[in-house]
């Protein structure tokens, strides 16, 4: 592992990116919101980032980060446990959003690590941002063969809620926005959103709309449609309810352009499709801009908001209990 300085947060804090490779995969994250600041396949780097710590604080859109201690949103910033509720921080108009507005994406993780893997760890306080009990979480990036595992494990002291993901924004080719991607996601049902992107509680089947990815199809073949689900996120932002149980295949990714397919690999049981809507025009790394729908994320989780909807599976540690999952992207030529 090579570990290089990246920057200084404004209070002085210096910032480092740790990198990996072998040979096919390189891959670069940085102890700040344990940024996947680079992953290259073949030399080609499929994910979106910055090439300084200003760009990543100065810049909205949680590019490359791990989001938590709650993925995705929770409706009126507050859920109840054991007959009590708790009140977090509303940073999303009236709802709380990957964990609020001190989320695992703005914190400084401990780094440890060895040639092909990058640990991080961090201990969120009792009561940080309104969650219950002190949580320590570990995030493992590890390289495969063709591709990035991440190993996701939390245990806390007391009952608490845990939904955590990474908010990485690929593009196979670069410099172009994904609408002439192809997708693939195994997924029969999808969860539609009200107008503050919070799931209503129902589960829609894609069948016969624009949310069917059952066959490929480019992203942007549909994205523009008059359906009122796309009009309220710009695009797709919603959850899929992935077929089956257990690590498996879920999604597929390619460019014909690029030559290149990647896989989701995951043993949650949704996964947000996010198409960068809400993305607007910058400079990223390598001199590349970024723009609307310049990415897609793959942000494989538990339901949004599953802590007001006991119908959705359920997102609950009890205390003393290990979180773990594990999802990876895997990368071929074609």
């Amino acid at each position: 592992m090579l570990k290089s300085y990246f920057g200084r947060l404004p209070n002085g804090k210096e910032i480092y990116s740790y990198a990996v490779s072998n040979g096919a995969i390189s891959l670069t994250v940085l102890d700040y919101g344990g940024i996947i600041q680079s992953l290259k396949y073949c030399g080609n780097d499929v994910v979106l980032g910055y090439n300084t710590i200003g760009e990543y604080l100065d810049n909205d859109g949680y590019l490359g980060a791990i989001v938590g201690r709650y993925a995705n949103r929770i409706s009126g910033g507050s859920f109840r446990l054991n007959k009590k509720t708790y009140r977090l921080f509303k940073n999303d108009g009236g709802n709380t959003l990957h964990g609020g507005a001190g989320g695992f994406s703005g914190v400084v993780w401990d780094v440890t690590g060895d040639d092909a893997s990058i640990t991080l760890k961090y201990l969120s306080p009792d009561r940080e941002e309104g969650f219950p009990g002190n949580l320590l979480t570990g995030v493992k990036y590890y390289l495969t063969e063709n591709g990035v595992g991440i190993e996701y494990t939390a245990l806390c002291d007391k009952d608490t809620v845990v939904n955590l993901t990474n908010h990485s924004y690929f593009n196979l080719i670069g410099g172009e926005t994904i609408e002439n991607h192809f997708l693939l996601i195994d997924a029969d049902y999808f969860t539609p959103v009200n107008s503050a992107l919070v799931p209503t509680g129902e589960l829609r089947p894609v069948s016969g709309t624009v949310f069917d990815f059952r066959c490929a199809k480019s992203i942007g073949r549909d994205i523009e449609e008059n359906d009122p689900q796309l009009k309220i996120a710009g695009g797709y932002d919603h959850n899929f309810v992935l077929r089956k149980d257990g690590f498996r295949k879920v999604a597929e990714l390619s460019s014909a352009k690029a030559g290149i397919e990647m896989d989701v690999y995951t043993d949650r049981p949704g996964m947000q499709l996010y198409t960068g809507n809400f993305l607007t025009g910058r400079m990223g790394k390598n001199g590349k801009k970024i723009m609307k729908r310049g990415g897609v994320c793959f942000e494989t989780q538990s339901y949004p908001d599953s802590v007001n909807h006991p119908e959705f599976p359920s997102t609950e540690l009890k205390a003393g209990e290990m979180y773990h999952t594990v999802t990876e992207y895997r990368f071929h030529k074609y």
